[in-house]
């Protein structure tokens, strides 16, 4: 009896009518039940099957799409790490080299070494590509600052130096003119009275017109006839430092000028108060008269 009705079931027709829109007479589809179950059948399998493959083709493709995205990235990142190992190279040569030359300015000028506040490298090798990035930043970083630390302090040096050439420049040292000394700095018996007085200078004979030179760079302050040092030039050479000259025949030399030393600023004469030709050479530091023979 199931048997039976099974078949009888299969064995049914089912009927399609499609009815044209222009009127046409009506045309009929007779289809077993069997046949339209197969058909529905195959059509669900090839639905399931199209959308498998949909599933598949769009899940590998964004497989495809993420693996290159990683690749791209990695290669980036490699580069990166290349890039900054090889400004790391640079930064540490940079270093190395400012450090050498700023140990050897110190030891010409005398100097302390400066030392080093920040390591020249850090710890440990990262694990990950992206902490190895990191970590090369950091220490470029950290470099860096160094740099501009040796480089501050050769800035100081230099500036320390410069200063120590500026006031060697200015302190006066040498002799005024060519001639031979006939009194010196300190208490003696005046030529024109007896009496014992303070001879703030030298007095250094030399014939009339020999040249009188600047003992240090400097600017003239004044130039003019003093009673007792007949003409007179003065000048300051900073740092508290002036320098007289007197008795001269002649100045070669308005207030105001720049002079170096060894510039002609006068000649030998026996202007003033003099017993014969010579020049009075004063040196003084801070308005205090102290002996020029200490810098000849």
């Amino acid at each position: 009896m199931k048997i039976s009705a099974r078949v009888s079931v299969l064995s049914k027709r089912f009927s399609i009518i499609v009815i044209p829109e222009s009127g046409q007479e009506a045309r009929r589809f007779s289809l077993k039940s069997w046949y339209f179950t197969a058909l529905l059948c195959g059509c669900g399998l090839f639905v399931g099957l199209l959308s498998f493959l949909t599933y598949s083709y769009v899940t590998r493709t964004l497989d495809l799409n993420e693996l290159e995205r990683l690749r791209v990235a990695n290669n980036r990142q490699n580069q990166d790490l290349l890039q900054l190992a090889a400004d790391l190279d640079d930064v540490r040569m940079e270093l190395n080299a400012l450090a050498q030359t700023d140990a050897r300015v110190r030891q010409l000028a005398d100097l302390d070494e400066e030392p080093a506040e920040l390591p020249i490298a850090v710890g440990g090798v990262a694990e990950e590509s992206g902490e190895l990035v990191d970590a090369l930043q950091r220490e470029i970083n950290q470099l860096m600052v160094e740099i501009e630390q040796r480089r501050q302090s050769q800035e100081d040096v230099r500036n320390l130096l410069n200063d120590q050439v500026s006031l060697s420049r200015a302190t006066p040292k040498g002799w005024p003119t060519k001639g031979w000394m006939t009194s010196y700095f300190g208490m003696r018996k005046s030529p024109f009275t007896g009496n014992r007085v303070m001879h703030d200078g030298l007095d250094i004979a030399a014939n009339v017109g020999t040249p009188v030179v600047a003992t240090a760079d400097g600017i003239v302050a004044r130039v003019e006839y003093q009673a007792g040092y007949g003409k007179t030039v003065v000048i300051d050479h900073g740092y508290g430092y002036r320098t007289l000259f007197g008795h001269n025949s002649r100045i070669l030399v308005k207030p105001g000028e720049r002079v170096k030393r060894g510039d002609q600023i006068a000649l030998v004469g026996n202007t003033g108060r003099s017993t014969g030709p010579h020049v009075h050479y004063e040196l003084r530091l801070n308005g205090v008269p102290i002996d020029p023979r200490n810098t000849l």
